[in-house]
Parts: C-alpha cells; structure tokens; sequence
C-alpha cells in the first residue's frame, strides 16, 4: 500500500506528449502517442513489435530482447535498491569505530550521519518536477555511479591517514604496548612532550581535512541516491500491467527492505578485522576485538557495498527511456485482484490505481499543477500547494506523528549499536548482529503484518487510526522497562569512585606520582578482585608485565602495582560489565517495540492517502517524505549524540580539544538515551490520539449531513419518520 502514494509521485512533473501514465479501460495506454501501440490493437503480444522508433535512438539489434522486459527493471531495481541502502546505513553500523578512529563527539557523528539527509533533501523537491521529462535510467544508473563514487569517497580517509596508532605513549619507532606503559621512574620515564608535541598545524590540518572529506562524502551519497526509488517506482508503475504493478512494487520493497539489516550484517563481519589490515605491523598487534582500543576495518564494508553498488547500476545504460506497455496480467494476479475489488470497491478510495477513470481523473489533476510550469513557476507554486496540504488537520497530525517516529528510529538506528557496546560491555561486532538479525527484520515484519491487516480486514480511517494509537501505545509500554535493564559504571580510579570501595584504593593518585604517567594514554587494566579499573598500567603503578599463554591466546598481566591492594597483577583490558548477560532482554524488548512501532507504518500512510484531495495525494506524499527527512531524518542523530555527549565523564584530548569519549556514566547513559526514545515515542502517541479523536467528530457530522441531506437510501431512511434521525446520527 505504501507503493499505492509514492509511485505516482513523478507523475507531477507530467509526461511528455503522449508516453503511458496509467492504463486504460482496455489495458492498454491511457494516453495516445504517437510512439505507443494503440490500445485497441491485438498485435502487442511481441513486445519488440511494439516499441516504437522515439523511445530509444540506438537500433534495435543492438540492444537485448532482456532489456525491454519491466521483470528484468524490477529485478535489477530491487538489487539496485538493496545495495544503496546497504551503503547509505553501513556508516550506522560502525559510527562507534569511526569516533574512535578519527577522535569525534558523538554530536560530530551523529551530524555526519544526518549529512546524508541534506544532499537528498536539497534536491529530492525537483525529481518531482522532472518526472518523466528525462531518460530515467540513464538518471538512475547516472545517481547509482555517484553513490558508488561516494562510498568510494568514505574510504579515502584510512588510506591519506597515518597507521592507527592505540599506544601514544609509545614512540613511533617502538612496538605499541611496549614498557612505555608501565610506571618508570622519572629519571628513567621518556619524556612527555612526544605525544603532545605532534600536534602541529599539520596535524590539525589532516585532521580536518579527513573530516571534511567525510562529509562531503556523505552528501554526495545522499545526492546520489535521489533519483534512484522515485524514478525507478514511476518507470515500473508506467510500463508495467496495470494488474500487475502492484505486485513489482511489493516485490521491490520487500527486497529493498532488507539492505538495513544487511549493512549490520556486514558491519557485524568487517569489525572483527583489524583497521589497518592492509599494512599491518611487522610485530603484529596486542590486541583482541574486545579491548576498548579495537578499531575494525570500518572503510572495508563502504568498498564492498560501493562495489555492489556499482555492479547494480551498470545496466540502467541500457534500458530504453520508454519500453512497450506490459499487456499481460500475471495469472497468480487475477484471483487476488478478484477477490479484493469487492471489498475495496466499498472502501474510501484506498485502491484508486484499480479504476482507470479514477486514475485519469487523479493524473489530469496532477498535470494541472506541474508539467505546464516552468522551473521558476514550479518553485512558487510549490509554497502555496503546501500550505494548503497543511491545512489538512488529519494530514498534519499523521505527518506529525511520522515525525516523532522517525526522530525514535532514526536516534536508535545511529547509536543503539554504541549504546549496547557501552552499556552491556560487548563488541561492535556482536552489537551488530543483534540488531541486524533481530531488532531489523522486526521492524520488518511489524510493516508486513500493518499492511496485511489494512487489506485482510478492509480497515477504514478510523479503524486505521484505532490501529496506529494502539501500536503506539503498546511500542511506548515495552520502552519502560528499558529503563531498569543495565547496571551502574564500575569505578575508575580518579574518575568514577564508589563509597562501597576499599579504603586502601584512596592512595589514588599518590601512588602512582613517581611514575610520570602520560595524561593522555589509554591502555586500560582491571583489578579482577575488586572489579576497579585504571586508565593505564602506570596508573596503577605497576612496574612489569608478563604474558601467559593460554589455550587460545595469550593472557597480559601487569604486576607489582603500588596502587593495588595486595599489589596483585592486574590484567589488560577494561572490566567486564556485571550485567552483560542483559543484552538479550533488552533487545527482544527493543526489537519488539520496533514491530509495533513498525505496525502503524502503512495505517498512517493509509490515513494520508485518505486524508487529503485526491488531486493533492501525490504532492501530499512528497511533502511528508521531506518534513519527515528535514524535521527527523536530519536533526535526530544530532539530537541522540548531544545527549550522549553529556553524560560522558573522561574524555580524551587530542591537541587541546575533546575528542572522543572514553567513559560514560552507564545510569545517566541509560536514562536519557532511553528517555529520549519515550519522549518521542509518546508525541506520536499522542499525535494519533488527536487523529483518532477528529476521526470520530467527522464521522458523527457525516452521518448527521448523510441523514439530513443525502439522496437515495438515505431520503428513504428520513422518509420512514423524524424520530430515527438522532438514533442514526449518533450511529
């Protein structure tokens, strides 16, 4: 259903001269041009037969019989689509990893997440005012080689970066992890200023200009992918039977609907491998995927996904900027359309591509706005169809309420990942594969099961709007007890102190005093007998380190810590949290809420659908997709990182200035990361409350005006007596 309001959004932009829009009364074309067979004629069978001379320029043996084929389109625009949201939410996948790698603020990346959005929504108000004027798939394949060139992009940072360094109080000709960690004497310690003293313009420079170029990476992507699902929708919807474009459209969305969970899938894989396993060191490395220093092959995914990308794109060239109109119906179509035209045919306009005249009548109302315009004339037009879709108070509320969904999903999208790994104590990669393999093809399935109940009960608007309060009201009852799964931050010595602690740990920092320990290091080790945890082995005042090989690899230990009690080793790594066997209650709990949040996605495009003139239902469609990518899509992740931002308490410097966070108050973490989601969560419950509520006051009117002034059955009803009218009203 949701393909029955966006496919026809191109349609604004108009046909040129007589191409096909929507099929007649015998199946064949609407529109008679000159180029198209016409629709009394018998003789289409062969679709080569059919095509005519301006569709395409090249000669007809030059270009395969598979490329005039709309299957083949819908085969090769659902992969395409498939590979373009792999590489759009890849970055989601690994945004912990990248901070990590280039030192940013959670507020940085989530506003280079939500960059994305900007290319997009810059441009995406034009594709509607182009329609059908250009060669679509060469616009496609055109969109899909600039996605391609910008996942390209994203990678470029790894590569004009120096080698990831997790050490910095090792100097560069050393091996990391070496004895530069460990409390030395003064006398002995090497000095302090090697760290501080590569922080040049240079320096700081290259550090921009990674950024930089990650961002413009990240428009250019979304730039790319703008004409990719509009054109493509409207192509297929154009040249394919009118029976049967439903069907494709089903097709493509539900393989399209999987490119999300895939990009966890393969951010999940990617993150196991070592960020620099291209030009790794000699000695290798120290580290396993568990410590907190890990950084994964972040940049290997976006040259997969790009690839993909590039593959999908490379037949769109080929395709004809018009193919012969699909004369066949499917046979597994005719017994589905034949059940459900009866009771559709009784609904509120909810299956209009099902009645050609209506179709005509939708189309002709669209032409009226858009394809006569000029480019100038379209942009002040624009303002004033916006406003007057605005004024409808139930398409407002919906779109309303798609907002505040979409600020709870696209928060939870960009940081859930982080946040598990935080707050339970997991890798990245494990972190990933919840989600993908669970929290995804949730939300997936929630969409699935909306749509079948609209359609299988025939659901009017106000049982639409029943639908969605009562999705909403059970996703915002799962949230609360997100609340109470997780546990406290362990204590860090000088940063997080707990009164239940050993008093002999209040020699902190004294202990450690001689040592001259670097204020920026990282290497963290834990207590295992007290569970407290110290930035550095030289923090805790340790003097050597042995390495003890186990059964799968080899376990460090630092001993002979002064700031220890009992002066016990301490092994490498940071602590492990108490409560990491929570993680999987809290993502069912999660994924569960995403299927009911999930389930009011095609009842609340329904509502829009209905909700407005049906010469605005295509324009009403591409104006939510922009509020909710300007009001959602953009702001949200900026809004989750600064919330995360705050509850950090030790962060890393890097040339004078914050980079990353390297501890989090776990409680403060937990409240206003879930907190936020139940802020938004309620505003779309609340939303669909009002919607409900105007729902009811329009029917009751409707069925006053029907008892007092509708002609037919109801003149009959009001000729068997005056004293039924207030019993029907209120009916």
């Amino acid at each position: 259903m949701a393909g029955e309001g966006t496919r026809s959004q191109p349609a604004e932009g108009g046909l040129p001269e007589g191409a096909v829009l929507c099929p007649g009364p015998g199946g064949g074309p609407a529109g008679e041009g000159p180029q198209m067979p016409d629709k009394d004629s018998k003789a289409t069978m062969d679709t080569e037969d059919t095509y005519g001379s301006k569709a395409s320029s090249e000669p007809r043996n030059l270009r395969p019989r598979v490329f005039h084929s709309i299957k083949f389109f819908v085969l090769c625009h659902s992969l395409l689509q498939l590979a373009q949201l792999m590489i759009s939410g890849y970055l989601k996948s690994s945004i912990s990893t990248v901070e990590k790698r280039f030192g940013l603020s959670s507020q940085t990346s989530g506003l280079l997440a939500a960059f994305n959005e900007v290319g997009n929504t810059a441009l995406i108000v034009f594709v509607s005012y182009f329609g059908s004027r250009v060669h679509r798939p060469r616009m496609i394949g055109c969109g899909a080689v600039l996605v391609a060139l910008a996942g390209l992009l994203m990678t470029l940072p790894h590569f004009i970066s120096e080698p990831y360094r997790y050490d910095h109080s090792s100097p560069e000709d050393m091996s990391q992890d070496s004895e530069a960690s460990l409390c030395l004497p003064m006398t002995s310690a090497p000095a302090p200023t090697p760290s501080n003293g590569s922080c040049s313009s240079y320096t700081e420079a290259q550090h921009l200009s990674v950024v930089g170029i990650m961002f413009i990476a990240q428009t250019l992507l979304g730039v790319g992918g703008v004409p990719i699902q509009p054109f493509g929708i409207s192509y297929i919807d154009d040249f394919a039977h009118h029976s049967n474009s439903p069907l494709y459209l089903g097709i493509l969305f539900a393989v399209t609907m999987m490119g999300p969970g895939m990009a966890y899938g393969l951010g999940s894989l990617m993150l196991r491998l070592y960020v620099d396993i291209d030009r790794m060191p000699e000695g290798g490395i120290n580290l396993t995927s568990k410590d907190p220093r890990w950084v994964g092959a972040w940049w290997l995914g976006f040259l997969i996904s790009a690839g993909m990308v590039a593959l999908a794109a490379s037949p769109y060239f080929f395709f004809p900027r018009e193919m012969p109109k699909e004369t066949h119906e499917l046979r597994c179509r005719r017994k589905v359309l034949a059940d459900a035209a009866s009771p559709v045919s009784k609904g509120e306009n909810s299956r209009s591509e099902q009645n050609p005249g209506e179709s005509l009548k939708k189309q002709d109302g669209l032409i009226q706005i858009a394809p006569n315009l000029s480019v100038i004339k379209f942009i002040k037009v624009f303002p004033r169809v916006l406003l007057r879709t605005l004024r409808h108070p139930i398409f407002l509320l919906v779109v309303l309420s798609q907002v505040c969904m979409s600020c709870m999903v696209a928060g939870m999208a960009t940081f859930l990942p982080k946040f598990l790994e935080r707050q339970f104590s997991i890798t990245a990669s494990y972190a990933n594969l919840l989600i993908g393999g669970l929290t995804i093809p949730s939300a997936i399935v929630g969409i699935v099961v909306g749509g079948v109940l609209v359609k299988r009960l025939h659901l009017g608007p106000m049982r639409c709007g029943a639908l969605c309060l009562l999705g909403s009201l059970l996703c915002l009852l799962f949230n609360l007890p997100l609340f109470f799964i997780g546990c406290s931050t362990h204590q860090i010595a000088g940063i997080i102190h707990q009164p239940s602690t050993q008093p002999g740990l209040e020699l902190f920092p004294g202990c450690a005093e001689p040592c001259s320990c670097p204020s920026d290091d990282f290497n963290p080790v834990c207590d295992p007998s007290t569970r407290v945890e110290y930035i550095t082995p030289c923090h805790a005042g340790c003097t050597s380190q042995v390495a003890q090989e186990g059964l799968n690899k080899s376990q460090v230990l630092y001993t002979n810590c002064s700031c220890v009690s009992g002066r016990g080793p301490v092994l490498a790594g940071s602590c492990d949290s108490a409560c990491s066997h929570l993680v999987l209650p809290f993502i069912l709990l999660v994924s569960l809420g995403a299927a009911l949040a999930s389930l009011t996605h095609t009842p609340s495009f329904m509502l829009i659908l209905r909700g407005v003139k049906k010469e605005d239902k295509t324009l009403a469609v591409g104006i939510q997709f922009m509020l909710l990518r300007v009001l959602a899509w953009m702001p949200s992740p900026v809004i989750h990182g600064s919330a995360i931002d705050t509850t950090c308490v030790h962060w890393a410097l890097s040339c004078g200035r914050r980079a990353v966070c390297r501890y989090y108050d776990h409680d403060l973490l937990r409240n206003r990361f879930i907190g936020l989601q139940f802020f938004f969560k309620t505003g779309s419950l609340v939303c669909f409350a009002l919607v409900l509520a105007i729902l009811r006051q329009q029917s009751k009117e409707a069925g006053h005006k029907s008892t007092t002034s509708s002609p037919g059955l109801e003149q009959q009803r009001l000729m068997s007596g005056p004293k039924k009218q207030p019993e029907d009203s209120s009916v």
